[in-house]
Protein backbone atom coordinates (compact mmCIF):
# COMPACT_ATOMS: atom_id res chain seq x y z
CA UNK A 1 0.00 0.00 0.00
CA UNK A 2 1.21 3.47 -0.83
CA UNK A 3 -0.21 6.62 0.70
CA UNK A 4 -0.14 9.93 -1.13
CA UNK A 5 -1.35 13.39 -0.23
CA UNK A 6 -1.65 14.78 -3.75
CA UNK A 7 -1.60 18.54 -4.13
CA UNK A 8 -1.72 21.06 -6.93
CA UNK A 9 2.08 20.85 -6.92
CA UNK A 10 1.95 17.09 -7.49
CA UNK A 11 -0.47 17.61 -10.35
CA UNK A 12 1.68 20.28 -11.95
CA UNK A 13 4.70 18.00 -11.74
CA UNK A 14 2.80 15.28 -13.59
CA UNK A 15 1.68 17.66 -16.32
CA UNK A 16 5.12 19.24 -16.63
CA UNK A 17 7.18 16.05 -16.77
CA UNK A 18 9.90 16.52 -19.31
CA UNK A 19 10.67 13.82 -21.83
CA UNK A 20 13.16 11.36 -20.42
CA UNK A 21 16.30 10.79 -22.43
CA UNK A 22 16.19 7.76 -24.67
CA UNK A 23 18.76 5.78 -26.55
CA UNK A 24 18.35 7.03 -30.09
CA UNK A 25 19.92 3.93 -31.59
CA UNK A 26 17.56 1.11 -32.48
CA UNK A 27 18.93 -2.37 -31.84
CA UNK A 28 17.72 -4.81 -34.47
CA UNK A 29 19.27 -8.01 -33.12
CA UNK A 30 16.73 -9.47 -30.72
CA UNK A 31 17.48 -11.84 -27.86
CA UNK A 32 15.23 -14.39 -29.57
CA UNK A 33 16.73 -14.87 -33.08
CA UNK A 34 14.21 -17.50 -34.26
CA UNK A 35 11.16 -15.99 -32.59
CA UNK A 36 9.58 -12.78 -31.35
CA UNK A 37 9.49 -11.40 -27.81
CA UNK A 38 6.55 -9.27 -26.66
CA UNK A 39 5.81 -7.61 -23.33
CA UNK A 40 2.37 -8.40 -21.92
CA UNK A 41 2.59 -6.00 -18.92
CA UNK A 42 1.79 -8.46 -16.12
CA UNK A 43 2.01 -12.06 -14.96
CA UNK A 44 -1.17 -13.91 -16.03
CA UNK A 45 -3.42 -15.11 -13.25
CA UNK A 46 -4.22 -18.30 -15.17
CA UNK A 47 -4.04 -19.79 -18.66
CA UNK A 48 -7.34 -21.64 -18.27
CA UNK A 49 -9.76 -20.10 -20.85
CA UNK A 50 -12.70 -20.63 -18.51
CA UNK A 51 -11.07 -19.00 -15.49
CA UNK A 52 -9.21 -16.13 -17.18
CA UNK A 53 -10.58 -12.63 -16.72
CA UNK A 54 -8.14 -10.08 -18.05
CA UNK A 55 -6.75 -8.94 -21.38
CA UNK A 56 -3.28 -10.16 -20.37
CA UNK A 57 -4.55 -13.72 -19.97
CA UNK A 58 -6.57 -13.62 -23.21
CA UNK A 59 -3.53 -12.40 -25.14
CA UNK A 60 -1.68 -15.63 -24.33
CA UNK A 61 -4.65 -18.02 -24.53
CA UNK A 62 -5.41 -16.74 -28.03
CA UNK A 63 -2.01 -18.02 -29.21
CA UNK A 64 -2.58 -21.65 -28.20
CA UNK A 65 -6.35 -22.03 -28.42
CA UNK A 66 -8.75 -21.61 -31.32
CA UNK A 67 -12.53 -21.42 -31.11
CA UNK A 68 -15.31 -21.82 -33.64
CA UNK A 69 -14.31 -18.57 -35.35
CA UNK A 70 -11.31 -16.30 -35.32
CA UNK A 71 -10.18 -12.93 -36.70
CA UNK A 72 -7.64 -11.99 -39.34
CA UNK A 73 -4.80 -9.48 -38.98
CA UNK A 74 -7.23 -6.58 -39.44
CA UNK A 75 -9.83 -7.89 -37.01
CA UNK A 76 -12.27 -9.26 -39.59
CA UNK A 77 -14.24 -12.37 -38.66
CA UNK A 78 -12.92 -15.54 -40.31
CA UNK A 79 -13.47 -19.29 -39.88
CA UNK A 80 -11.68 -20.98 -37.02
CA UNK A 81 -12.35 -24.61 -36.12
CA UNK A 82 -15.73 -24.07 -37.79
CA UNK A 83 -15.53 -23.69 -41.57
CA UNK A 84 -19.14 -22.58 -41.98
CA UNK A 85 -22.23 -21.73 -39.95
CA UNK A 86 -25.90 -21.31 -40.74
CA UNK A 87 -29.10 -20.08 -39.09
CA UNK A 88 -32.58 -19.29 -40.31
CA UNK A 89 -33.79 -17.36 -37.27
CA UNK A 90 -30.70 -16.19 -35.30
CA UNK A 91 -31.74 -18.68 -32.61
CA UNK A 92 -30.62 -22.11 -33.80
CA UNK A 93 -27.06 -22.04 -35.12
CA UNK A 94 -25.33 -24.95 -36.85
CA UNK A 95 -21.53 -25.05 -37.15
CA UNK A 96 -19.60 -27.40 -39.43
CA UNK A 97 -16.14 -28.22 -38.05
CA UNK A 98 -12.97 -28.76 -40.05
CA UNK A 99 -10.61 -31.71 -39.67
CA UNK A 100 -8.27 -30.56 -36.91
CA UNK A 101 -6.27 -32.24 -34.17
CA UNK A 102 -5.21 -31.51 -30.64
CA UNK A 103 -1.47 -31.33 -30.03
CA UNK A 104 -1.50 -34.94 -28.76
CA UNK A 105 -3.07 -36.18 -32.01
CA UNK A 106 -6.68 -36.50 -30.82
CA UNK A 107 -9.26 -35.11 -33.26
CA UNK A 108 -11.06 -31.88 -32.36
CA UNK A 109 -14.77 -32.73 -32.27
CA UNK A 110 -18.11 -31.11 -31.60
CA UNK A 111 -18.12 -32.88 -28.23
CA UNK A 112 -15.07 -30.80 -27.22
CA UNK A 113 -17.14 -27.64 -27.60
CA UNK A 114 -20.11 -29.17 -25.78
CA UNK A 115 -17.88 -30.10 -22.84
CA UNK A 116 -16.16 -26.70 -22.82
CA UNK A 117 -19.34 -24.60 -22.98
CA UNK A 118 -20.85 -26.67 -20.16
CA UNK A 119 -17.69 -26.26 -18.12
CA UNK A 120 -17.81 -22.49 -18.57
CA UNK A 121 -21.26 -22.15 -16.97
CA UNK A 122 -20.94 -24.97 -14.45
CA UNK A 123 -20.99 -23.44 -10.91
CA UNK A 124 -18.27 -25.93 -9.95
CA UNK A 125 -15.90 -24.16 -12.35
CA UNK A 126 -16.47 -20.74 -10.79
CA UNK A 127 -15.88 -18.80 -14.00
CA UNK A 128 -16.28 -15.04 -13.88
CA UNK A 129 -17.15 -15.25 -17.57
CA UNK A 130 -19.99 -17.71 -16.99
CA UNK A 131 -22.59 -15.06 -17.80
CA UNK A 132 -21.02 -14.62 -21.25
CA UNK A 133 -23.21 -17.51 -22.40
CA UNK A 134 -26.22 -15.92 -20.72
CA UNK A 135 -25.44 -12.72 -22.61
CA UNK A 136 -25.26 -14.87 -25.75
CA UNK A 137 -28.68 -16.30 -24.73
CA UNK A 138 -27.86 -20.00 -24.83
CA UNK A 139 -30.88 -21.92 -23.62
CA UNK A 140 -30.71 -22.56 -19.85
CA UNK A 141 -27.40 -20.70 -19.41
CA UNK A 142 -28.62 -18.66 -16.44
CA UNK A 143 -30.41 -21.66 -14.93
CA UNK A 144 -27.16 -23.64 -15.02
CA UNK A 145 -25.22 -20.74 -13.51
CA UNK A 146 -27.80 -20.50 -10.73
CA UNK A 147 -27.57 -24.22 -10.05
CA UNK A 148 -31.22 -24.81 -10.99
CA UNK A 149 -30.49 -27.30 -13.79
CA UNK A 150 -27.51 -29.45 -14.70
CA UNK A 151 -24.93 -28.30 -17.29
CA UNK A 152 -26.23 -31.04 -19.59
CA UNK A 153 -29.36 -28.91 -20.05
CA UNK A 154 -27.39 -26.11 -21.73
CA UNK A 155 -28.51 -25.33 -25.28
CA UNK A 156 -25.63 -27.00 -27.11
CA UNK A 157 -25.28 -30.47 -28.60
CA UNK A 158 -23.13 -32.47 -31.00
CA UNK A 159 -25.12 -33.71 -34.00
CA UNK A 160 -22.07 -35.74 -34.99
CA UNK A 161 -18.30 -35.39 -34.59
CA UNK A 162 -18.14 -32.48 -37.03
CA UNK A 163 -21.52 -30.82 -36.56
CA UNK A 164 -22.36 -28.60 -33.59
CA UNK A 165 -25.80 -27.15 -32.86
CA UNK A 166 -26.30 -24.22 -30.48
CA UNK A 167 -29.79 -23.11 -29.48
CA UNK A 168 -30.57 -19.66 -28.11
CA UNK A 169 -33.61 -18.53 -26.15
CA UNK A 170 -33.76 -15.27 -28.13
CA UNK A 171 -32.43 -14.22 -31.53
CA UNK A 172 -28.91 -12.81 -31.27
CA UNK A 173 -27.82 -11.48 -34.68
CA UNK A 174 -24.23 -10.91 -33.53
CA UNK A 175 -23.90 -14.35 -31.90
CA UNK A 176 -21.09 -15.52 -34.18
CA UNK A 177 -19.10 -12.34 -33.43
CA UNK A 178 -19.23 -13.33 -29.75
CA UNK A 179 -17.56 -16.64 -30.51
CA UNK A 180 -14.11 -15.04 -30.99
CA UNK A 181 -13.65 -14.66 -27.22
CA UNK A 182 -11.19 -16.81 -25.28
CA UNK A 183 -13.85 -17.98 -22.80
CA UNK A 184 -15.67 -19.94 -25.52
CA UNK A 185 -12.60 -21.71 -26.85
CA UNK A 186 -12.38 -25.45 -26.28
CA UNK A 187 -10.26 -27.31 -23.74
CA UNK A 188 -9.09 -30.94 -23.92
CA UNK A 189 -11.38 -32.85 -21.59
CA UNK A 190 -9.10 -35.78 -20.79
CA UNK A 191 -6.24 -33.45 -19.87
CA UNK A 192 -8.42 -31.26 -17.64
CA UNK A 193 -9.85 -34.28 -15.85
CA UNK A 194 -6.46 -35.95 -15.42
CA UNK A 195 -4.47 -32.97 -14.13
CA UNK A 196 -7.12 -30.71 -12.58
CA UNK A 197 -5.88 -27.18 -11.94
CA UNK A 198 -2.42 -28.17 -13.22
CA UNK A 199 -3.67 -28.98 -16.70
CA UNK A 200 -2.23 -25.72 -18.06
CA UNK A 201 1.33 -26.51 -16.95
CA UNK A 202 3.53 -26.76 -20.06
CA UNK A 203 4.34 -30.38 -19.17
CA UNK A 204 0.65 -31.30 -19.24
CA UNK A 205 -1.21 -28.95 -21.56
CA UNK A 206 -2.85 -30.18 -24.76
CA UNK A 207 -3.91 -27.44 -27.21
CA UNK A 208 -5.53 -26.94 -30.61
CA UNK A 209 -3.98 -23.60 -31.59
CA UNK A 210 -0.98 -22.44 -33.58
CA UNK A 211 1.36 -22.50 -30.57
CA UNK A 212 1.87 -24.61 -27.46
CA UNK A 213 3.28 -23.36 -24.11
CA UNK A 214 6.66 -24.99 -23.59
CA UNK A 215 7.99 -23.00 -20.63
CA UNK A 216 6.45 -20.91 -17.87
CA UNK A 217 8.82 -19.22 -15.46
CA UNK A 218 6.66 -17.29 -12.99
CA UNK A 219 7.22 -13.52 -13.13
CA UNK A 220 9.85 -13.96 -15.84
CA UNK A 221 8.47 -15.35 -19.10
CA UNK A 222 6.17 -17.72 -20.92
CA UNK A 223 7.54 -19.38 -24.04
CA UNK A 224 5.25 -20.79 -26.72
CA UNK A 225 6.55 -23.02 -29.50
CA UNK A 226 4.95 -23.68 -32.88
CA UNK A 227 2.43 -26.53 -32.70
CA UNK A 228 3.13 -28.98 -35.57
CA UNK A 229 -0.33 -30.54 -35.09
CA UNK A 230 -2.15 -27.25 -35.83
CA UNK A 231 -4.34 -27.65 -38.89
CA UNK A 232 -2.78 -24.59 -40.58
CA UNK A 233 0.79 -25.17 -39.38
CA UNK A 234 2.23 -24.91 -42.90
CA UNK A 235 1.24 -21.22 -42.97
CA UNK A 236 2.76 -20.43 -39.55
CA UNK A 237 6.32 -19.21 -40.10
CA UNK A 238 7.16 -17.85 -36.64
CA UNK A 239 8.79 -20.66 -34.67
CA UNK A 240 8.31 -19.27 -31.16
CA UNK A 241 6.85 -16.48 -29.08
CA UNK A 242 8.24 -15.30 -25.73
CA UNK A 243 5.83 -13.33 -23.54
CA UNK A 244 7.19 -11.13 -20.74
CA UNK A 245 5.27 -9.78 -17.69
CA UNK A 246 6.98 -6.35 -17.25
CA UNK A 247 4.55 -3.89 -15.58
CA UNK A 248 6.86 -0.83 -15.65
CA UNK A 249 6.57 1.01 -18.95
CA UNK A 250 9.99 2.65 -18.55
CA UNK A 251 11.62 -0.76 -18.07
CA UNK A 252 9.70 -2.03 -21.08
CA UNK A 253 11.17 0.78 -23.23
CA UNK A 254 14.70 0.30 -21.91
CA UNK A 255 14.64 -3.40 -22.70
CA UNK A 256 13.21 -2.65 -26.14
CA UNK A 257 16.08 -0.26 -26.79
CA UNK A 258 18.54 -2.88 -25.54
CA UNK A 259 17.22 -5.34 -28.12
CA UNK A 260 15.63 -7.69 -25.58
CA UNK A 261 12.04 -6.98 -26.65
CA UNK A 262 10.57 -6.84 -30.17
CA UNK A 263 7.13 -5.48 -29.27
CA UNK A 264 6.34 -3.44 -26.17
CA UNK A 265 3.12 -3.52 -24.21
CA UNK A 266 0.39 -1.16 -25.41
CA UNK A 267 1.14 1.55 -22.85
CA UNK A 268 4.30 3.64 -23.21
CA UNK A 269 5.53 6.19 -20.63
CA UNK A 270 3.48 9.35 -21.35
CA UNK A 271 6.39 11.66 -20.49
CA UNK A 272 8.61 9.89 -23.05
CA UNK A 273 6.07 9.74 -25.85
CA UNK A 274 7.22 12.71 -27.93
CA UNK A 275 10.88 11.76 -27.60
CA UNK A 276 10.15 8.14 -28.50
CA UNK A 277 8.23 9.29 -31.56
CA UNK A 278 11.20 11.43 -32.56
CA UNK A 279 13.82 8.74 -31.89
CA UNK A 280 12.03 5.68 -33.26
CA UNK A 281 9.89 7.06 -36.07
CA UNK A 282 7.86 4.35 -37.78
CA UNK A 283 8.62 1.87 -35.00
CA UNK A 284 6.08 3.70 -32.84
CA UNK A 285 2.62 2.40 -33.76
CA UNK A 286 -0.56 4.14 -32.60
CA UNK A 287 -4.20 3.30 -33.24
CA UNK A 288 -7.57 3.65 -31.50
CA UNK A 289 -8.83 0.62 -29.66
CA UNK A 290 -12.13 -0.48 -28.14
CA UNK A 291 -11.06 -0.15 -24.51
CA UNK A 292 -12.34 2.20 -21.82
CA UNK A 293 -10.36 3.45 -18.82
CA UNK A 294 -12.66 4.21 -15.90
CA UNK A 295 -13.00 4.10 -12.14
CA UNK A 296 -15.20 1.40 -10.68
CA UNK A 297 -17.29 2.44 -7.67
CA UNK A 298 -18.41 -0.14 -5.12
CA UNK A 299 -22.15 0.47 -4.82
CA UNK A 300 -22.42 -1.61 -1.65
CA UNK A 301 -19.83 0.26 0.42
CA UNK A 302 -19.71 3.81 1.77
CA UNK A 303 -19.17 6.39 0.49
CA UNK A 304 -20.15 5.19 -2.99
CA UNK A 305 -23.41 3.62 -1.94
CA UNK A 306 -24.57 7.27 -1.96
CA UNK A 307 -25.39 8.42 -5.55
CA UNK A 308 -24.70 12.04 -4.61
CA UNK A 309 -21.08 11.20 -3.83
CA UNK A 310 -20.73 9.25 -7.06
CA UNK A 311 -22.18 12.13 -9.05
CA UNK A 312 -20.05 14.76 -7.32
CA UNK A 313 -16.76 13.01 -8.11
CA UNK A 314 -17.84 12.36 -11.69
CA UNK A 315 -18.65 16.04 -12.18
CA UNK A 316 -15.46 17.32 -10.58
CA UNK A 317 -13.00 15.13 -12.49
CA UNK A 318 -11.34 16.97 -15.37
CA UNK A 319 -11.04 14.15 -17.90
CA UNK A 320 -9.48 16.40 -20.51
CA UNK A 321 -6.50 17.06 -18.26
CA UNK A 322 -5.91 13.35 -17.79
CA UNK A 323 -6.43 12.30 -21.42
CA UNK A 324 -4.52 15.18 -22.99
CA UNK A 325 -1.82 16.06 -20.48
CA UNK A 326 -1.19 13.02 -18.29
CA UNK A 327 -1.48 10.57 -21.20
CA UNK A 328 -1.28 12.59 -24.42
CA UNK A 329 -0.87 9.66 -26.81
CA UNK A 330 -4.15 9.85 -28.68
CA UNK A 331 -6.48 8.87 -25.84
CA UNK A 332 -10.02 10.22 -26.30
CA UNK A 333 -12.02 11.67 -23.41
CA UNK A 334 -14.88 9.36 -22.33
CA UNK A 335 -18.33 10.55 -21.27
CA UNK A 336 -20.02 7.21 -21.93
CA UNK A 337 -18.89 3.66 -21.16
CA UNK A 338 -19.03 2.31 -24.71
CA UNK A 339 -16.23 3.66 -26.93
CA UNK A 340 -17.67 5.91 -29.63
CA UNK A 341 -15.62 3.99 -32.24
CA UNK A 342 -17.77 0.90 -31.69
CA UNK A 343 -19.62 -0.54 -34.68
CA UNK A 344 -22.84 1.47 -35.10
CA UNK A 345 -21.36 4.72 -33.74
CA UNK A 346 -23.23 4.73 -30.45
CA UNK A 347 -23.24 8.28 -29.06
CA UNK A 348 -24.80 9.42 -25.78
CA UNK A 349 -24.10 12.95 -24.55
CA UNK A 350 -24.81 13.64 -20.85
CA UNK A 351 -26.51 16.96 -20.19
CA UNK A 352 -23.74 18.01 -17.80
CA UNK A 353 -21.06 17.48 -20.45
CA UNK A 354 -21.87 20.95 -21.80
CA UNK A 355 -21.47 22.62 -18.39
CA UNK A 356 -18.40 24.74 -17.81
CA UNK A 357 -15.91 23.81 -15.08
CA UNK A 358 -17.29 26.33 -12.57
CA UNK A 359 -20.82 24.94 -12.79
CA UNK A 360 -19.62 21.35 -12.50
CA UNK A 361 -17.56 22.09 -9.39
CA UNK A 362 -20.29 24.21 -7.79
CA UNK A 363 -22.82 21.42 -8.30
CA UNK A 364 -20.36 18.80 -7.00
CA UNK A 365 -19.75 20.78 -3.80
CA UNK A 366 -23.47 21.14 -3.25
CA UNK A 367 -23.99 17.39 -3.71
CA UNK A 368 -21.23 16.58 -1.21
CA UNK A 369 -22.72 19.02 1.28
CA UNK A 370 -26.10 17.32 0.89
CA UNK A 371 -24.35 13.99 1.52
CA UNK A 372 -22.93 15.37 4.78
CA UNK A 373 -19.35 16.22 3.80
CA UNK A 374 -17.56 19.47 4.55
CA UNK A 375 -14.22 20.89 5.73
CA UNK A 376 -15.03 19.61 9.21
CA UNK A 377 -16.14 16.23 7.88
CA UNK A 378 -14.01 15.55 4.77
CA UNK A 379 -14.67 12.81 2.24
CA UNK A 380 -12.06 10.06 2.65
CA UNK A 381 -11.80 6.97 0.46
CA UNK A 382 -9.34 4.45 -0.99
CA UNK A 383 -8.48 4.31 -4.69
CA UNK A 384 -7.13 0.89 -5.71
CA UNK A 385 -4.93 0.43 -8.77
CA UNK A 386 -2.69 -2.35 -10.05
CA UNK A 387 1.07 -1.96 -10.45
CA UNK A 388 1.70 0.21 -13.48
CA UNK A 389 3.39 3.58 -13.84
CA UNK A 390 0.56 5.06 -15.92
CA UNK A 391 -2.10 3.92 -13.46
CA UNK A 392 -0.17 5.58 -10.64
CA UNK A 393 0.19 8.84 -12.56
CA UNK A 394 -3.50 8.89 -13.43
CA UNK A 395 -4.46 8.14 -9.82
CA UNK A 396 -2.22 10.92 -8.51
CA UNK A 397 -3.63 13.32 -11.10
CA UNK A 398 -7.25 12.40 -10.37
CA UNK A 399 -6.83 12.72 -6.61
CA UNK A 400 -5.07 16.06 -7.10
CA UNK A 401 -7.85 17.34 -9.34
CA UNK A 402 -10.47 16.37 -6.76
CA UNK A 403 -8.47 17.95 -3.94
CA UNK A 404 -7.84 21.09 -5.94
CA UNK A 405 -11.46 21.59 -7.04
CA UNK A 406 -13.39 20.32 -4.01
CA UNK A 407 -10.98 20.89 -1.11
CA UNK A 408 -12.30 18.45 1.47
CA UNK A 409 -11.53 15.22 -0.43
CA UNK A 410 -8.70 12.97 0.74
CA UNK A 411 -7.77 10.00 -1.45
CA UNK A 412 -5.66 7.13 -0.15
CA UNK A 413 -3.94 5.53 -3.14
CA UNK A 414 -3.57 1.77 -2.74
CA UNK A 415 -1.35 -0.23 -5.08
CA UNK A 416 -1.56 -4.02 -5.51
CA UNK A 417 0.04 -6.50 -7.89
CA UNK A 418 -2.20 -7.77 -10.70
CA UNK A 419 -3.43 -10.99 -9.08
CA UNK A 420 -4.13 -9.37 -5.70
CA UNK A 421 -5.81 -6.43 -7.40
CA UNK A 422 -8.15 -8.73 -9.35
CA UNK A 423 -8.96 -10.65 -6.18
CA UNK A 424 -9.79 -7.43 -4.31
CA UNK A 425 -12.07 -6.17 -7.06
CA UNK A 426 -14.03 -9.35 -7.65
CA UNK A 427 -14.55 -9.87 -3.89
CA UNK A 428 -15.68 -6.28 -3.35
CA UNK A 429 -12.70 -5.39 -1.16
CA UNK A 430 -12.39 -1.86 -2.49
CA UNK A 431 -14.18 1.49 -2.56
CA UNK A 432 -12.94 2.94 -5.86
CA UNK A 433 -10.76 0.96 -8.28
CA UNK A 434 -8.93 1.57 -11.52
CA UNK A 435 -10.64 -0.43 -14.25
CA UNK A 436 -10.35 -1.19 -17.94
CA UNK A 437 -12.85 -2.97 -20.11
CA UNK A 438 -11.92 -3.97 -23.64
CA UNK A 439 -14.49 -5.24 -26.09
CA UNK A 440 -14.77 -9.01 -26.42
CA UNK A 441 -16.31 -8.39 -29.86
CA UNK A 442 -17.16 -5.29 -31.90
CA UNK A 443 -20.71 -4.55 -30.73
CA UNK A 444 -21.93 -2.27 -27.94
CA UNK A 445 -23.42 -5.12 -25.90
CA UNK A 446 -19.89 -6.28 -25.04
CA UNK A 447 -19.62 -3.18 -22.83
CA UNK A 448 -23.19 -2.68 -21.66
CA UNK A 449 -23.80 -6.31 -20.71
CA UNK A 450 -21.17 -5.82 -18.01
CA UNK A 451 -23.58 -3.68 -15.99
CA UNK A 452 -26.51 -6.09 -16.01
CA UNK A 453 -27.44 -7.08 -12.47
CA UNK A 454 -26.66 -10.78 -12.94
CA UNK A 455 -23.43 -10.38 -14.92
CA UNK A 456 -20.65 -12.35 -13.25
CA UNK A 457 -18.12 -9.65 -14.13
CA UNK A 458 -20.19 -6.84 -12.60
CA UNK A 459 -17.89 -6.28 -9.63
CA UNK A 460 -19.38 -2.86 -8.78
CA UNK A 461 -22.60 -4.51 -7.53
CA UNK A 462 -24.54 -1.96 -9.59
CA UNK A 463 -28.14 -3.08 -10.02
CA UNK A 464 -30.86 -1.38 -12.05
CA UNK A 465 -34.09 -3.06 -13.07
CA UNK A 466 -34.65 -0.31 -15.65
CA UNK A 467 -31.21 -0.90 -17.18
CA UNK A 468 -31.75 -4.67 -17.27
CA UNK A 469 -35.12 -4.19 -18.97
CA UNK A 470 -33.67 -1.95 -21.68
CA UNK A 471 -30.86 -4.40 -22.37
CA UNK A 472 -33.40 -7.23 -22.62
CA UNK A 473 -35.28 -5.22 -25.25
CA UNK A 474 -32.19 -5.06 -27.47
CA UNK A 475 -32.73 -8.70 -28.43
CA UNK A 476 -36.36 -8.37 -29.49
CA UNK A 477 -37.14 -10.23 -32.70
CA UNK A 478 -37.09 -8.10 -35.83
CA UNK A 479 -35.23 -5.21 -34.22
CA UNK A 480 -33.13 -3.19 -36.66
CA UNK A 481 -29.54 -2.26 -35.94
CA UNK A 482 -30.55 1.41 -35.72
CA UNK A 483 -33.28 0.62 -33.18
CA UNK A 484 -30.80 -1.43 -31.16
CA UNK A 485 -28.40 1.53 -31.04
CA UNK A 486 -31.20 3.74 -29.70
CA UNK A 487 -31.78 1.25 -26.88
CA UNK A 488 -28.05 1.17 -26.15
CA UNK A 489 -28.15 4.96 -25.86
CA UNK A 490 -30.98 4.60 -23.35
CA UNK A 491 -28.82 2.16 -21.38
CA UNK A 492 -25.96 4.67 -21.34
CA UNK A 493 -28.40 7.35 -20.13
CA UNK A 494 -29.53 5.15 -17.23
CA UNK A 495 -25.93 4.45 -16.23
CA UNK A 496 -25.20 8.17 -16.34
CA UNK A 497 -28.24 9.05 -14.25
CA UNK A 498 -27.28 6.39 -11.70
CA UNK A 499 -23.62 7.51 -11.81
CA UNK A 500 -22.65 3.86 -12.01
CA UNK A 501 -18.95 4.60 -12.62
CA UNK A 502 -16.55 7.37 -13.64
CA UNK A 503 -15.57 7.09 -17.30
CA UNK A 504 -12.23 8.79 -18.06
CA UNK A 505 -10.87 8.02 -21.54
CA UNK A 506 -10.77 5.54 -24.40
CA UNK A 507 -7.44 3.84 -24.86
CA UNK A 508 -5.06 4.28 -27.72
CA UNK A 509 -3.05 1.23 -28.73
CA UNK A 510 0.53 2.56 -28.54
CA UNK A 511 3.48 0.21 -29.02
CA UNK A 512 7.06 0.14 -30.19
CA UNK A 513 7.62 -2.58 -32.80
CA UNK A 514 11.02 -3.62 -34.17
CA UNK A 515 11.53 -3.53 -37.94
CA UNK A 516 12.40 -7.25 -37.79
CA UNK A 517 8.73 -8.00 -37.01
CA UNK A 518 6.96 -8.50 -40.31
CA UNK A 519 3.21 -8.39 -40.99
CA UNK A 520 2.47 -6.59 -37.72
CA UNK A 521 -0.80 -4.69 -38.00
CA UNK A 522 -2.59 -2.36 -35.60
CA UNK A 523 -5.76 -2.05 -37.65
CA UNK A 524 -7.84 -4.35 -35.42
CA UNK A 525 -9.83 -2.15 -33.00
CA UNK A 526 -10.05 -5.10 -30.60
CA UNK A 527 -6.24 -5.55 -30.67
CA UNK A 528 -6.64 -9.33 -30.87
CA UNK A 529 -3.10 -9.85 -32.15
CA UNK A 530 -2.03 -13.34 -33.13
CA UNK A 531 1.62 -14.32 -33.48
CA UNK A 532 0.76 -16.84 -36.19
CA UNK A 533 0.28 -13.87 -38.55
CA UNK A 534 3.77 -12.48 -37.93
CA UNK A 535 7.04 -13.22 -39.66
CA UNK A 536 10.67 -12.30 -39.01
CA UNK A 537 11.98 -9.95 -41.66
CA UNK A 538 15.40 -10.78 -43.10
Amino acid sequence: MQFFKPTALALSLIFALSACSTDQSTTTVAANPTGITINNASEPETLDPHLAQGVQEANIIRQFSEGLVSTDNDGNLIPGIATEWTTSDNKVWTFKLRDANWSNGDPVTADDFVYSFRRLVDPATGSYYASYLEDAKLVNAQAVIDGKVKPEELGIKAIDDKTLEITLSEPVPYFVDMMIHSSVQPVHRATVEQFGEKWTDPANIVVNGAYKPSQWVINEKIVLEKNPSYYDADKVTLESLTVLPIPQATTDVLRYQAGEIDITASELPPEQFEQLKKDHGDELKTAPTLCTYYYDLNHEKPPFNDPKVRQALALALDREQIADKVMGQGQVVAYQFTPTAIKGNLKYTPQWQAWDTARRIETAKQLLAEAGYSESNPLNFDLLYDTNESHKKIAVAASSLWKQSLGFVNVNLTNQEWKSYLDSRRNGNYQMARARWCGDYNEASTFLNLRKSNNTNNWTRYKSAEFDQVMAQTLAAGLSDADRIKLYEQAERIMDQDHSQINIFYYANVRLVKPRVGNYANTDPLDQWQAKNWVINP
